[in-house]
């Protein structure tokens, strides 16, 4: 269960908790999580299947990688929706917090580098802090030592270390949990499966908290880079924020629980089931998008008045479903007028909506697409 360890932060005396190195002892009752664990393995390997199926398979990861970007920011506190950032990447945003923004597309480059650096660099403490190093590199995290694990005490909860809910390890343990964290990732001794290990990794990333500020951000991501290293998914589909975020408050408890109890197998139980739901709505997202994209094409050659155009167009529109008739005249090589009639018909059709309400720099959204990846992403009160 760890140890407490007294120190003085901001002339405050506290007990900081120092977590015992990974697997448990007693060892976790693999056994009763074998239901859990099955149903959380065949999601994700049905998850998997649907990639090989997608006609185009790099767009539902590149807009599926920005939804988790929003949602884990979110949990963080920034008030950014995924339209905001949609917009802001195409430079067409309007009046969506700076910073909030800034730190979602943050998130994004330093989820894609990280997959990315899996090919040629191990899962490590060194990959670690370079994505932390892109996380904050600009914004309001820019002050916080990015890339760099803290050289003082830190706090989660509370106003003051002294009435904090959790004091991580002081910064001279620092260096022993983290270097038995890095050992965890790579050991097969313990024989655990790949999802018990990727739930282990995440509570002992959160219960070290070794950056001063994205720990939670980093932490999540780790889940999903490890098991891409572990070969468990093919394309990082599996984001954990949106069922965090739904069940925050049994997170941050089961969290605690396992810092005060060794409740491990109760923080399994509910990781193992966020695997699966989380799998599942990710699953069932791919096949409606997939089938709003078959549905629209249908319509656009059965009801549409400029049909080659307006097919053009919506493929652009698959890739970027926030457009302006500008950019589009840019990538479809079409005319400015022929842009134009396109979109009417296209609004006509119900496909397209502007959402400017302006005459001139409008942006046109691909509606019944932006419906499907907003689902869970409002921001919390």
């Amino acid at each position: 269960m760890g140890r407490f360890v007294e120190t003085t932060v901001a002339g405050e005396h506290v007990r900081a908790f120092v977590p015992p190195p990974l697997p448990p002892s007693p060892a976790i009752d693999v056994l009763g999580l074998l239901e859990r664990l099955s149903l959380a393995e065949r999601a994700l390997g049905r998850l998997d299947g649907i990639t090989v199926l997608l006609p185009r398979q790099e767009l539902f990861l590149y807009m599926y990688v920005r939804k988790e970007a929003v949602l884990s920011s979110q949990i963080e506190g920034t008030q950014s929706t995924l339209s905001d950032l949609l917009q802001f990447e195409l430079e067409a945003q309007e009046g969506a917090p700076f910073d909030d923004v800034r730190e979602v597309s943050n998130y994004v480059d330093a989820m894609m580098y990280g997959l990315e650096r899996l090919e040629k660099l191990p899962l490590s403490l060194r990959l670690v802090r370079e994505l932390h190093e892109r996380l904050l590199r600009s914004g309001r995290g820019g002050t916080k030592d990015p890339g760099e694990f803290r050289r003082s005490q830190n706090w989660i909860g509370g106003t003051r270390p002294g009435n904090a809910l959790y004091v991580p390890p002081p910064v001279t343990e620092l260096d022993g949990c983290l270097a038995s964290l890095e050992l965890f990732m790579h050991e097969e001794q313990s024989r655990l499966p790949a999802l018990i290990k990727a739930g282990l990794l995440h509570v002992q990333f959160e219960s070290i908290h070794p950056f001063l500020d994205g720990n939670g951000r980093i932490g999540r991501l780790l889940v999903t880079l490890y098991l891409c290293a572990r070969g468990v998914l093919r394309k990082p589909l599996l984001y954990l924020s949106l069922y965090l975020k739904t069940h925050r408050a049994d997170y941050y408890r089961l969290l605690q629980e396992v810092r005060e109890r060794g409740a491990w197998e109760a923080w399994l139980e509910f990781f193992l089931d966020g695997i699966e739901k989380t799998a599942n709505q990710a699953f069932e997202a791919a096949t409606r998008i997939v089938e709003l994209f078959k549905r629209d094409r249908e319509r656009i050659t059965t009801h549409g008045e400029r049909v080659g155009s307006a097919l053009r167009v919506h493929d652009l529109l698959q890739e970027h479903p926030y457009l302006t008739s500008n950019q589009l005249v840019e990538r479809t090589g079409l005319t400015s007028p022929t842009v134009n009639a396109t979109l009417v018909d296209l609004e006509r059709l119900d496909i397209v909506k502007e959402v400017t309400g302006r005459k001139r720099g409008r942006v046109f959204a691909y509606r019944g697409y932006l419906e499907i990846l907003n689902e869970g992403t409002t921001p919390l009160s």
